[in-house]
């Protein structure tokens, strides 16, 4: 078999080429670039320690390395978008376009495509069904990144493979100890890649600017404070509001007067709603899985809408162009620019999802 191996240099990775010379197979390691400098000397993603692991794979199991570059294409699909998102008040999921355009789209275009197979260190398996492959769950449900793929098209998926994601994360970490791996202990990377050591505030600044406006209390409508911008906040949000006399959490930003409306309490309940209306879409493999959705009827389905462990129950149905999840219980913080995973009723497998538009009470 003729695979390829999207290497970053962490663990997951890692131990997915290990397991792939187990197995017999010689695939090739490629290190996607991603790192760039764009007109305002913003660097981002340093990658001088992640290629030195990625080598010393290629080294110690015999494998081609090549180090691919993607700088423009990561920057207009994924920097490009998320600032754009920001600005237009939504909460945007960077990994998810990563995915989507960078891994599986723009790599498979110009070096992906000469391989039978590309592999990643995802946590996510595949099930043939009917002799079609559908995305599925991994056992580590806190690991499990579905979500993160559920952009992906059936023909991307068809050319995906994930040899880590039938195992637990401390399965990884111990096939690495006893591999002697550089990675094995290496920490998981947090956050938005591109950002590298960069804050995302500060990086937001650096592309949007400050923009004084009003902290109001939704309740009664009372000036509570200023905030600098409201897209340095996003829906459910509870740290770095600045108010005091809390917990404060953000329920609702009104993008053209440029005001953050924020709710007090532990739990309030203007953070809840149990309605997901989504903007489209993606089915991964085939719309057949909701059939009876397309037709007008209702599912019930599981879905997510952060990147959680935990699995909600849910139906779906299709209104007009529009998608509605109704949820079995309340919602906290549905947030416009997220995405919602919905999977079938034993979330085994992950049919699909939609950009969410707007949440109800």
């Amino acid at each position: 078999m003729n695979i390829a191996v999207l290497a970053s240099g962490g663990v997951d990775s890692s131990v997915a080429v290990h397991l792939l010379k187990e197995q017999g197979e010689t695939p090739v390691l490629f290190y996607i670039k991603i790192g760039m400098e764009d007109e305002h000397g913003y660097i981002d993603c340093p990658a001088e320690d992640d290629m030195t692991i990625v080598n010393w794979l290629g080294h110690h199991y015999g494998l081609r390395v090549e180090m691919v570059s993607l700088h423009q294409e990561y920057w207009d699909n994924v920097v490009a978008y998320t600032i754009e998102k920001v600005k237009e008040g939504r909460t945007p999921n960077p990994d998810m376009m990563c995915n989507k355009m960078i891994k599986f789209g723009y790599f498979d275009q110009r070096w992906g495509r000469d391989f039978d197979l590309i592999a990643t260190g995802h946590y996510a398996t595949t099930t043939m069904i009917g002799g079609k492959k559908y995305l599925s769950t991994s056992p580590d449900v806190v690991k499990d990144q579905t979500d993160f793929l559920s952009q992906m098209s059936g023909r991307q998926i068809e050319r995906a493979i994930f040899p880590i994601g039938h195992l637990m994360k401390n399965d990884i970490r111990r096939i690495a100890s006893e591999a002697r791996l550089p990675s094995a202990t290496r920490k998981d990377s947090q956050g938005i890649c591109f950002l590298g050591k960069i804050h995302y505030n500060d990086f937001l600044k650096r592309y949007l600017g400050e923009k004084k406006g009003k902290i109001v209390c939704y309740e009664d409508g009372k000036i509570l404070g200023e905030h600098n911008g409201y897209w340095f906040h996003t829906i459910g949000q509870r740290k770095g509001i600045g108010l005091g006399g809390g917990p404060w959490f953000v329920v609702k930003k009104d993008i053209e007067e440029n005001v953050l409306y924020v709710s007090r309490g532990y739990d309030p309940e203007t953070q809840y709603g149990d309605v997901i209306n989504l903007c489209g879409f993606n089915y991964i493999t085939d719309p057949y899985t909701l059939e009876e959705v397309e037709h007008g009827g209702s599912v019930a389905c599981k879905f997510k809408i952060r990147h959680t462990p935990e699995f909600t129950d849910g139906t779906l149905r299709k209104i007009g162009d529009i998608y509605r999840i109704k949820a079995t219980h309340k919602q906290q913080g549905i947030a416009a620019g997220q995405f919602a995973t919905v999977y079938d009723s034993d979330a085994r497998i992950c049919i699909g999802g939609g950009e969410i538009i707007t949440g109800d009470k």
